[in-house]
């Protein structure tokens, strides 16, 4: 097995064969030639496309169109070449309007733009250890202004009592609360992320985001979702909100209106890794856990290729006692000390780590 596939393993738990298909929606009139198009393609490769013409009609000229963005129009059915190196990973989907004998009909396909990137297996050292209160079904982990602040969701804790998800701020070296805001019965806590002196957290399938004053804890705003998505992870680069979705999607936010206005998709080699969950952004690449999964992906945030993993399998060994559901979650990173928060559902231990190549 290469080592890639290695790599792929950690995060997907199999090798997904995420084979992408061309799809041409059929007219009678017009098609994208299927015999000249691949599946997938890499970045750094071309795409070559030309129209059939089987009713062999007089043509006056092609536009042609990659995501509903105007590509280039060209006399006749002249083929067209286009470089991938500027496309987002993932599927692509790829119009054609023909315009012939006072008329116009179109056809489409659709390809699937996978990494090149081979990801770097990183190592990882344990500087502390510390207590980690195991009624907390932890969903994320944010450190301000060197405190530990921590969003649950609603699980059950070791003695099996269903818990209410709550937004914690306490000191992580005792476990001391200095304040915990308990959600309403009917939100499922998940990410937090700190910008703008505000602290925004997400919920699970509510569609339905909180606003808090960063300093006092003090609820401001509730925002809807301006997608039909789940709220997972969330983390922020001081100008933009990224969040998760439980899919292979980081979406980007803007803060001032909770708008959705762009996403990338995740992918190591050419399988997408679903499941994306708690974010962290390190050194300007993403930290994700991915549901299930005990490794961390790091994430090139332009483009969605994995270009590390930390595989943290070994610390479940160092735990009391840890179930199915008591995944690894919670990346929390310390400036003041440059070392990166781990931890888990319902774990009786966090984790100080430092990575390194």
């Amino acid at each position: 097995m290469k080592k890639h596939n290695l790599l792929s393993f950690i995060l997907l738990g199999t090798i997904l064969s995420n084979c992408g298909d061309t799809k041409n929606r059929e007219n009678t009139i017009f098609n994208f030639d299927s015999s000249k198009i691949s599946a997938q393609y890499q970045p750094q490769e071309t795409v070559d496309l030309s129209i059939l013409n089987p009713k062999s009609k007089q043509v006056d000229s092609t536009v042609y169109y990659i995501n509903d963005a105007k590509v280039k129009t060209v006399k006749g059915l002249e083929k067209l070449s286009f470089e991938l190196k500027n496309q987002k990973l993932g599927y692509q989907n790829i119009k054609a309007l023909v315009y012939f004998e006072g008329e116009n009909a179109e056809t489409t396909t659709r390809i699937e733009v996978v990494s090149n990137v081979t990801p770097k297996l990183l190592n990882y050292k344990i500087v502390n250890t510390y207590p980690h209160d195991t009624n907390s079904f932890t969903e994320g982990l944010e450190f301000y202004k060197d405190t530990l602040y921590e969003s649950t969701g609603s699980g059950s804790s070791g003695s099996g009592n269903k818990c209410k998800s709550y937004l914690r701020k306490y000191d992580y070296k005792t476990g001391k609360i200095f304040n915990q805001i308990n959600l309403d019965d009917k939100y499922f806590g998940e990410g937090i992320t700190f910008i703008n002196e505000k602290l925004l957290q997400l919920t699970w399938q509510d569609k339905t985001g909180f606003i808090y004053n960063a300093n006092t804890l003090k609820l401001e705003k509730t925002f809807a979702f301006t997608k039909d998505i789940e709220g997972w992870g969330m983390t922020n680069d001081g100008k933009y909100i990224y969040q998760s979705d439980g899919t292979e999607k980081i979406w980007k936010m803007d803060p001032t209106t909770q708008k959705m206005i762009d996403h990338i998709n995740v992918y190591s080699g050419n399988s997408k890794i679903k499941s994306v969950n708690e974010l962290e952004l390190i050194d300007g690449k993403f930290y994700a856990n991915i549901w299930q999964k005990d490794a961390i992906a790091v994430v090139n945030p332009t483009n969605g290729a994995v270009e590390g993993i930390i595989d943290l399998s070994k610390l479940r060994k160092q735990l009391k006692s840890v179930t199915s559901e008591d995944v690894l979650n919670g990346i929390a990173y310390n400036p003041k000390n440059k070392t990166i928060f781990v931890t888990g559902k319902n774990w009786d231990k966090m984790f100080e780590i430092t990575v390194s190549e």
